[in-house]
């Protein structure tokens, strides 16, 4: 079948040119192949010699545009040549061609084609593509108090607009590239020419060429593609559904990019401590923002490490738990059939469970899940002599930690972690802990994103990136941009003209 052979052509590169001899056999052949499809349509505008074919897919055109704008126009007398309708219909984005490949692609994403002959070389399509969004809404993932209530859809160009409107500078770059064999999707890169580091957004581009799927549905598939390390359970990259701080970070030297499809943004490269730093954070005063970034820290420690210090302590270590509080914990665990380290698994997995429940319920049912569930389980397990009072109260407390993460992956890391050190403290108690710690931190070591270190910047230590990491000084104090990005323009505003403040008075 010749349509099949120009196809296997241009996938192995070759060009079929105008003049070739396939090309009037090849339209008529591509037509066929789209007709077995039941929502492509033909509609003969004008019968005679050389009638005039229209076609299109209903569900990919806008019914409207093509009924008040093209048809009407294309059944005039006057419409004798593709060169008349370019003329005559008042609509944009018209293109003749042959070429097999843009005819597929464009007829495959809303365009209508014109066909004058049935045996015609040559065709027009009309770009009349139906855009069934939803609505910007306001961020559920990523949600603040104050400021910007503006949320990504799924729509690459509205998208688009929601940064272009927060970035109206020429320097603004956007490349898109197609992805997928079966799902053609778009992603757009975004990065500032003269700020954005140009080894960032090349590497990029390079993954994101080199990727061989057949389909990509979501930015998340595109994540785990590109991710320098695909086997840690660190996410690499920030997914956000914000307009503004994708705006923020390419103001910073970052390079950012977004897929046709997703609701979320992809940000890199990134390090450890973005992951605990909400985008709130720069909306309300330095030392409020501190104060909560501290706090998240510390949680993120507790989650983790506090179940299996209680394990560790319990099995090993009851030389070191104060006179006071032993008599307490000898206490709550009289009644308790269960070592500290399954008494501890049971009550994680039944957090977890009631996590996921929740999470996969509507959002009514899913809230009324994980209260009544956390109630009913937590104070049956004590009753019943399965689990103590004084680790439920721990592992309630670290489940409740690990939700002050603003990021959700980050999230999800957490609550993975807690297990291995759970299991190497019950093996070697905190000698267990200190072991997993190790691997943990050597791991975190060799970690990358887009190839610039991951703990940055605590290794390598730079002290200009502390500004910003754990705590947050004042904006006077940050007239450099963060070293990670590498970025050609280091310096965001004049320090010395940002302290100096004129008072003037009316007398």
């Amino acid at each position: 079948m010749i349509f099949k052979n120009l196809f296997f052509k241009q996938k192995n590169g070759l060009k079929t040119h105008k003049n070739s001899p396939e090309i009037d056999e090849t339209v008529q052949d591509l037509i066929d192949q789209l007709k077995k499809s039941d929502d492509f349509k033909e509609v003969t505008v004008k019968e005679g010699l050389k009638p005039l074919k229209f076609y299109y897919f209903h569900p990919l055109v806008d019914k409207k545009l093509v009924q008040n704008d093209i048809l009407p126009y294309l059944q005039e007398e006057s419409i004798h040549s593709l060169e008349d309708i370019k003329r005559s219909v008042p609509i944009e984005n018209m293109e003749v061609t042959n070429d097999i490949a843009t005819i597929q692609h464009q007829v495959l994403s809303g365009s209508c084609m014109v066909q004058i002959g049935e045996k015609s070389s040559e065709v027009i399509l009309l770009r009349a593509v139906k855009n069934n969004h939803r609505d910007v809404n306001i961020p559920e993932v990523e949600f603040s108090v104050v400021g910007p209530k503006e949320a990504f859809i799924e729509s690459l160009d509205v998208n688009l607009n929601l940064v272009r409107r927060r970035l109206p500078i020429p320097e603004l770059r956007v490349e898109e590239i197609t992805v997928g064999k079966i799902t053609k999707t778009k992603i757009a890169i975004l990065s500032i020419e003269g700020i954005t580091n140009k080894e960032n957004v090349n590497t990029l581009k390079q993954r994101i060429n080199d990727i061989e799927i057949d389909s990509v549905i979501d930015s998340s598939y595109i994540v785990q593609l590109i991710s320098d390390n695909q086997h840690s359970p660190f996410p690499q990259f920030i997914d956000t559904e914000r307009p503004d701080r994708i705006a923020a970070v390419l103001g910073e030297g970052k390079v950012a990019f977004l897929v046709d499809g997703a609701p979320h943004g992809i940000i890199g490269p990134t390090t450890l401590v973005e992951f605990f730093s909400a985008f709130e954070d720069y909306f309300l005063n330095w030392l409020t923002a501190s104060f909560f970034r501290l706090i998240r820290s510390f949680a993120v420690v507790f989650s983790i490490l506090v179940t299996p210090i209680y394990v560790a302590v319990l099995t090993y270590h009851y030389e070191i738990i104060p006179k006071d509080l032993l008599g307490i914990l000898v206490t709550s665990r009289r009644e308790i059939p269960l070592p500290p380290i399954l008494e501890a698994i049971f009550l994680e997995l039944a957090i977890e469970l009631l996590r996921e429940a929740g999470a996969r319920l509507p959002t009514k049912v899913g809230q009324t899940i994980g209260i009544v569930g956390g109630i009913v389980i937590g104070t049956a397990s004590v009753e019943a002599g399965l689990t103590s009072n004084v680790l439920l109260i721990f592992v309630a407390l670290a489940a409740l930690a690990s939700f002050t993460t603003p990021v959700y992956q980050i999230g999800n890391t957490i609550r993975l972690l807690r297990f291995p050190f759970l299991f190497m403290a019950h093996i070697w108690g905190l000698l267990g802990i200190s072991i997993c710690f190790c691997f943990v931190m050597s791991h975190l070591l060799r970690l990358s994103s887009l190839g610039r270190p991951y703990l940055e910047p605590i290794y390598p230590p730079r002290v200009q990136d502390l500004k910003d990491a754990f705590i947050r000084l004042p904006w006077s104090r940050q007239s450099k941009r963060p070293v990670e990005a590498q970025t050609q323009d280091t310096m965001r505003f004049n320090q010395k003209k940002a302290k100096k403040k004129k008072t003037e008075v009316d007398e």
